[in-house]
């Protein structure tokens, strides 16, 4: 039996946040990224939504052993895994890949809009310079909308429990894009 793959397009990105060693960049066709605001939560949650055909959020597809989703699926709660080997462009042995995504009518949506926390997207950023350079830190930004939500700068107590130390060239970068996106 193929192992079953996983199409990471946010903090799944960044392979210092989780134990999925057999990776490799990759695309999802069809897809954008969003800042979703949900009632109940203090803090914007990035998600991937069905958009135009052509439309296409980079990422990474990873490989689950066994097919053993347990672990990843808690770490996604809010979230529902949906299949989309179809729509994902990769150059590996990956057979079946699913994504996560919360649907708009999943939870309520929050009354007014929620933070984005900075130590999330400062994980985020750092895997994507990792894999894809500072041009795929341009595309991530360019692909994802939501920006005028506020940002919470957290840097100083991180509240992401999957925060990670940044370089100072990935510190830069992260607050020229937000500086960019307004």
């Amino acid at each position: 039996m193929q192992d079953p793959f996983f199409f990471g397009y946010g903090s799944l990105v960044n392979r210092r946040t989780h134990v999925y060693e057999r990776a490799h960049p990759a695309e999802a066709q069809g897809w954008r990224r969003l800042w979703r605001h949900t009632a109940g939560r203090d803090i914007a949650i990035l998600t991937a939504v069905p958009a135009a055909p052509s439309d296409s959020i980079e990422g990474l597809i990873a490989a689950v052993p066994g097919g053993d989703w347990a672990a990843l699926d808690l770490r996604e709660e809010a979230y529902d895994r949906l299949p989309a080997t179809g729509a994902i462009r990769h150059d590996s042995d990956a057979g079946h890949i699913a994504i996560y995504s919360i649907p708009e009518t999943k939870h309520p949506p929050a009354p007014a809009p929620c933070s984005i926390l900075l130590s999330y997207l400062d994980v985020v950023v750092q895997g994507y310079f990792d894999i894809f350079g500072e041009a795929g830190v341009a595309r991530f930004f360019e692909t994802t909308d939501g920006w005028d939500a506020p940002v919470l700068d957290d840097r100083a107590a991180p509240l992401y429990p999957r925060a990670q130390k940044l370089s100072a060239q990935e510190t830069r970068l992260v607050d020229r894009w937000l500086a960019e996106v307004g």
